[in-house]
């Protein structure tokens, strides 16, 4: 199976994240906020991965070194799961509705972390999650997942929906990439 558990400790936060990404979708995410536990939820189901997330934060300042800190530990494990990117198809593709938004995510397991991220927040806020951490989240998970990353939301009203339809697509891009197909390295270089 490929899985990783890695943890990381800061001043402002103390996390472990575990994860197996030949899982069923089972996961558990204690991040100290709602909403982003619910997010993670959503991508990990899509996805089909098993995830577990403990993360003590500063929430007391608010939830950006959470969000960002677990974009980090989470993407580590991520890059341990695929090692050596042998036999993967590396690129995933995935458009998901919700209700009327629509989100597009693609997917490359280069080993060259890039994150293009275009998604227009109506609100600052659902409950008490800020939304410009959304793309703090993703940045700091392709960056340390080593993937090229684009995510796109087509169109949409509502910030709750946009958001979920955006996690779902790139949970459901992971699966997607991260699909054995073959026994070599997808690329002319030999290596990724």
């Amino acid at each position: 199976m490929r899985q990783a558990k890695v943890s990381r400790k800061t001043n402002e936060t103390d996390i472990t994240v575990s994860l197996n990404i030949d899982g069923k979708g089972t996961v558990k995410c204690s991040s100290g906020n709602g909403f982003f536990d619910h997010m993670i939820n959503s991508m990990g189901k899509h996805a089909g991965y098993d995830i577990e997330i403990d993360c003590k934060g500063d929430t007391f300042v608010d939830f950006h070194h959470s969000a960002e800190d677990i974009g980090i530990v989470l993407g580590k494990a991520f890059a341990e799961c695929v090692g050596d990117k042998k036999g993967i198809k590396r690129f995933g593709l995935a458009y998901t509705p919700m209700d009327e938004a629509l989100a597009m995510s693609a997917v490359d397991i280069s080993g060259r972390p890039f994150l293009v991220f275009n998604a227009e927040m109506p609100a600052e806020r659902v409950g008490e999650f800020e939304t410009e951490l959304v793309e703090e989240f993703m940045r700091a998970f392709a960056m340390n997942a080593l993937i090229t990353l684009h995510v796109n939301v087509l169109y949409g009203k509502n910030t709750h929906h946009i958001i979920e339809a955006l996690f779902k697509s790139v949970g459901r891009a992971l699966s997607d990439s991260t699909k054995i197909t073959g026994d070599a390295v997808l690329s002319t270089k030999g290596v990724l």
